[in-house]
């Protein structure tokens, strides 16, 4: 299901979404949109095209990562170094309900994309302008990556065990979240220019360590008012360590996670492992009982099976599983009755099986419908039937290496 005559199904079926953005937070804040069933217009360079489409793993010498980062998109190649790519830009501009911007701030004005270009050409348009530190800082034209953005947040100084150094979490996770929160902004730029007949555009200017420093709700209030910095406490929690929380190992060599926090919970855990419950009924036990629960858990997970151990602790009712990677998630009966993961027609690799569109709608769900596709594959759809660029322009924009 790869032509012009695709039908989108979605929450935003009809929104019209331009961006100027490359590899992973620009370009997933777009994907979440296109999801649900928004036009997107992905602007490449010709030639190269989006970074990401040569990053990660490959079969057959095809890489695997953008039919997923690309996909339900529209591909178009745009050089805006010549002048005239810069007029066709502005001319999708014109056309879009979004704009998203990866691009430094002197770029951006240089090339007519900043704020009040973008505002000029397009009064109701919605900006989402991503950078490494904001527009407003002192550091607007600096360049940033995801993991700078995990660093500042205050994530990486929280996560690895005390006596070892700060951890990057294993996938893009700065970029992710930035692209989920601006995601999340779009709409409600959205939802005001519906409601508010004096609608005049909306500039979302999002720096990629805001996103989780926002969510890491406790550690400036902590530090405001009781003078110290959370530190890194391994599988526990920083500031508010359960019971019970952590990774054992099991006799198989499998990993489980268990966790309990609640008062029968943790009794759950003292009467599977032969502890006394009642030494475990209110909150200062629990917490001083915590390393006799975390070691008891651990020879008892230790001389056991991971199949032994997850049915006693079903048995038992306590909250546990397996620490799962991709063949899990691949064979778990869970995900497979969630159809959370959906196969796909490539044309590349032919069928691929990938995330299906999450969060699930169930009256109006969005859908998959093509994977990541080739670079400029819609360059006649866009600029022709959309912008309506005469094929006699395009043809000249193709001879000076424009489109």
């Amino acid at each position: 299901m790869d032509d012009r005559s695709s039908v989108r199904q979605g929450q935003l079926t009809g929104l019209r979404v331009v961006e100027f953005a490359h590899v992973v937070a620009g370009p997933l804040a777009g994907s979440l949109l296109a999801d649900q069933g928004a036009d997107v217009v992905h602007v490449e360079p010709p030639g190269t095209g989006d970074a990401a489409r040569a990053m990660g793993p490959k079969r057959d010498g095809v890489p695997l990562w953008f039919k997923v980062a690309g996909r339900n998109k529209r591909s178009v190649t745009l050089d805006l170094h010549h002048e005239e790519g810069r007029e066709v830009a502005h001319r999708l501009v014109a056309w879009a309900d979004v704009v998203i911007v990866t691009l430094r701030a002197g770029r951006l004005r240089s090339w007519g994309l900043d704020w009040e270009a973008v505002h000029a050409l397009n009064p109701r348009a919605v900006l989402l302008q991503i950078s490494g530190f904001g527009a407003t800082s002192s550091k607007a034209d600096a360049p940033g990556f995801g993991k700078m953005g995990e660093a500042r947040s205050g994530v990486v100084h929280l996560t690895g065990f005390p006596d070892g150094p700060p951890v990057h979490t294993g996938f893009s996770h700065g970029d992710a979240v930035t692209g989920l929160m601006g995601a999340y902004a779009v709409l409600a730029a959205l939802h005001r220019r519906h409601t508010d007949p004096a609608f005049d555009g909306e500039w979302i200017d999002l720096a990629l360590f805001e996103p989780l420093f926002r969510l890491v709700e406790w550690q400036v209030i902590t530090h405001d008012q009781l003078g110290t910095a959370p530190q890194r406490a391994g599988n526990q929690l920083a500031v508010a360590p359960a019971a019970v929380i952590n990774t054992y190992r099991t006799r198989d060599d499998d990993w489980l996670t268990v966790t309990s926090a609640t008062r029968r919970s943790v009794q759950n855990v003292a009467r599977l492992l032969g502890l006394p419950e009642e030494e475990f009924a209110t909150v200062d036990q629990q917490h001083a009982g915590r390393e006799r629960l975390d070691e008891g858990l651990r020879t008892w997970i230790a001389e056991r099976t991971s199949a032994q151990c997850l049915s006693a602790f079903e048995y038992a009712e306590v909250v546990a599983s397996r620490v799962f990677d991709a063949a899990d998630i691949a064979a778990d009966p869970v995900y497979a009755e969630r159809e959370d993961i959906v196969t796909v027609d490539d044309p590349d690799l032919g069928p691929v099986r990938m995330q299906a569109v999450l969060p699930h709608f169930r009256r109006v769900p969005g859908a998959v419908w093509r994977t990541g596709p080739a670079l400029g594959a819609d360059n006649d759809l866009v600029y022709g039937d959309w912008l309506g660029i005469d094929a006699g322009r395009r043809a000249k924009l193709e001879d000076l290496g424009v489109i």
